[in-house]
């Protein structure tokens, strides 16, 4: 190849046939790839102690050491543990293919092999671990930050000031900003949080869980359901077009993120139910009532209160809105998919809430819109 795609990229290649060797590192070096040939797994495990390779390609057929127990001697090591391995077998048994996914295989491909297979995977495989070593260095850089700018926000005292909120709303936004998502979504939000934890407290079995202090740190946690989204590349949060199977993994990884972030100031400060309640909500307002959510696939009422309200909220919110990939559904026809989905997606004490407050969710999108058209109004006025 003219262009060397990755120049800088180390692939191990593990065979006790000299021949595979051989053409397994011609082939990777015409791709632009650094290949380190072992013919035993002892030896690669050492090498790669000392100088961890980028991806290994892995025979299973191999004296002393097969290749299931080298991949499981890579996975046991921490430093070596998150390096993707493909198996390269001529083993085409569906138990050897299982056995090698079990082991922590991420790849299989059968012997014998197309040239243009092999590059074409380990081209997949080496994208997809810059792009997770990308997104963890981002997300280090941002979490340091975030740190900062949240142990000065809160006070000694765990009390949080008007100013001290306003802070917070404006880092939250800064998310906001990122992503294709119309503007004032997290005020709307905030709003139908504080509908939905108003009508459930007049509930038996509920006044206890949501009292006026549940409801405040609802209202104040709520914009940082997303905030974990700054760290997710531009690519993949902007783009207009349908996410793949590899970008979704990534969005996925918000919740988590945006958790993770939060958890550390939590440990400096335990007992701030603010804190707690935005860590909740950032994890779990993407997980299901049924379990088929992200990113722990929790169910029922181990899905925290705050982040089963905040569901509800986002997607009507999600559903009311326009996009460049989608028009904004009426108030109506976002009420009824809300409908039809309690009990899967939804808690059904919040879907039943939700029903029981769906008219003041559609007056507090329309205040919006109005406020918009009025700014739209006055920038046309100021135009002319």
């Amino acid at each position: 190849m003219n262009h060397p795609q990755f120049p800088l990229a180390k692939v191990m290649v593990v065979d006790d046939v000299t021949i595979n060797l051989e053409l397994i590192a011609k082939m990777l070096q015409d791709q632009g790839v650094r290949p380190q040939i072992f013919s035993c797994g002892k030896l690669a495990l050492e090498a790669a102690l000392t100088d961890p390779p980028d991806l290994v390609l892995l025979d299973i057929k191999m004296p002393v050491m097969d290749g299931y127990e080298v991949c499981e001697r890579f996975k046991s090591i921490e430093k070596l543990a998150d390096i993707p391995i493909i198996f390269i077998s001529a083993n085409c048994d569906t138990l050897d293919k299982l056995h090698a996914f079990r082991c922590g295989g991420v790849d299989y491909i059968t012997k014998p092999f197309h040239f243009e297979e092999v590059q074409a995977r380990v081209r997949t495989h080496l994208e997809l671990r810059q792009t997770k070593l990308d997104l963890i260095r981002h997300n280090t850089n941002l979490q340091k930050l975030v740190n900062e700018q949240v142990r000065d926000i809160l006070s000694a005292k765990e009390e949080i000031s008007a100013a001290q909120l306003a802070t917070i709303l404006a880092m939250s936004k800064i998310t906001e900003a990122r992503d294709n998502a119309t503007g004032k979504h997290i005020e709307r939000t905030q709003s139908y949080c504080r509908i939905l934890a108003e009508e459930m407290q007049q509930w038996d079995g509920f006044a206890e869980k949501i009292d006026e202090g549940f409801i405040g740190n609802i209202c104040h946690a709520s914009p940082l359901h997303d905030i974990g989204k700054v760290a997710i590349p531009d690519n993949i949060l902007r783009k207009p077009g349908e996410l793949t199977d590899g970008e979704f993994s990534m969005m996925k990884c918000h919740t988590t993120i945006g958790s993770a972030t939060l958890k550390t100031v939590l440990d400096l400060y335990p007992n701030n139910g603010f804190i707690k309640t935005g860590m909740e909500i950032a994890q779990s307002h993407h997980e299901k009532w049924d379990g088929s959510g992200y990113p722990e696939g929790l169910s029922g009422d181990a899905i925290p209160l705050a982040a089963q309200i905040m569901a509800v909220a986002d997607v009507y919110d999600a559903l009311r809105t326009e996009r460049c990939y989608k028009c904004g559904f009426s108030h109506e026809k976002s009420c009824e998919i809300i409908v039809s989905a309690i009990g899967a997606h939804f808690s059904p004490s919040v879907g039943k809430a939700f029903q029981n407050v769906e008219m003041e969710f559609a007056q507090i999108n329309q205040k919006f819109e109005d406020q918009k058209a009025q700014r739209q109004h006055q920038h046309k006025q100021v135009g002319v």
